[in-house]
């Protein structure tokens, strides 16, 4: 597949250059050129910055959730790879006050062990810098093993969250604990249906029968757990709204936030399909939702498929998903209950 580049070497670069000069208002670049902050930061000793770094991409994710209300600073990688840990210390070094630093690290292998390093070395400078381990994919690791499971698009709820809170003034401690409760209510399952094309390599990330459908593919295209057939959306939503529930059942009447996440090839119209069915599936179980969220935000490339993810707020936490911010594309949250 042809794509749109000027270099492979220069992706992760073009890339950053044209976003920033997109939204210049909203993020600007760090004093390392891979460094995307707010353009705008409020002041770094009273308020607890946020940030991440990972293997671009995978966008909007999260370069587009950087800006008021969400991610104070993202540290971009190349392509599909963690930064090293000396690129991250930079972006730590970049945003961090005396309020210290939430630094959140979805569950990949390179992600953690460079994430961590990073944390280390910022504790060595005398930064006050706390990571958090993101992960919802049910399908990485069985339950009772959620600390060995992958991060999926379920990690949108905590970039929000806890963007929203750090807002307020939350100090770190308690902006890790209300992370890690976030985490604990949010599972995702994902399915895919055709594979997307490396722009390192020039080659599919995995290979699927036109007449199958994998379930539990990850967002590098790590293998899944089953195949079903190509067949009604209803039944493989229907399918993957029970593993959900299985592994983390709902009670009847509990306010259900449901992330509907395109994985880069899939229209508008198909996620609307998606969550229409899921709608329906909760509707029966007597499980209200409320503020979804339904678009491509953790995508890669233009594999085709979609997650869901379900989280079950607090009202604080349904507060904090609801609060406004700005960024170039996270979407606005609207309110509103429907049973």
């Amino acid at each position: 597949m042809k794509k749109l580049i000027n270099s492979k070497e220069r992706m992760p670069d073009d890339m950053i250059d044209g976003f920033v000069a997109a939204y210049p208002g909203i993020v600007a670049r760090g004093q390392n050129p891979r460094v995307v902050c707010r353009a705008h930061p409020k002041d770094r000793d009273a308020k607890v910055t946020l940030l991440i770094g990972n293997g671009c991409g995978h966008e909007p994710i999260a370069m587009g959730f950087v800006g008021s209300g969400l991610l104070d600073a993202n540290v971009v990688g190349d392509v599909f790879a963690a930064p090293s840990p000396d690129l991250i210390l930079e972006g730590i070094r970049e945003v961090t006050g005396k309020a210290g630093a939430v630094l959140l690290i979805s569950r990949h292998e390179g992600d953690v062990i460079n994430g961590n390093a990073a944390a280390m070395m910022a504790e060595d400078e005398n930064l006050s810098v706390q990571p958090l381990l993101m992960y919802d994919d049910i399908s990485s690791a069985p339950k009772g093993s959620e600390d060995e499971r992958r991060g999926a698009a379920g990690t949108i709820f905590v970039y929000k969250i806890l963007g929203a809170a750090a807002e307020t003034g939350m100090r770190l401690d308690d902006l890790v604990t209300l992370g890690e409760d976030v985490r604990s209510r949010t599972r995702t399952l994902a399915a895919a249906v055709a594979p997307g094309i490396s722009p390192l390599t020039g080659a599919p990330m995995f290979s699927l029968p036109d007449d199958e459908i994998y379930i539990g593919m990850g967002v590098h295209g790590e293998p899944g757990v089953g195949r079903r057939k190509v067949g009604p959306v209803r039944d493989l939503v229907a399918f993957m709204l029970s593993e959900l529930l299985e592994d983390r059942p709902i009670a009847p009447n509990t306010p259900t936030v449901v992330l509907v996440n395109g994985s880069g090839g899939t229209t508008q119209m198909e996620l609307l399909t998606v969550f229409n069915e899921v709608a329906q599936g909760l509707e029966k179980l007597n499980i209200p939702r409320v503020s979804p969220m339904i678009g491509s935000f953790s995508t890669t490339q233009e594999m085709a498929g979609f997650s869901i993810s379900l989280l079950t707020p607090t009202p604080q936490m349904l507060d904090l998903w609801q609060a406004p911010q700005s960024t170039p594309n996270f979407p606005a949250i609207h309110k509103g209950t429907r049973a």
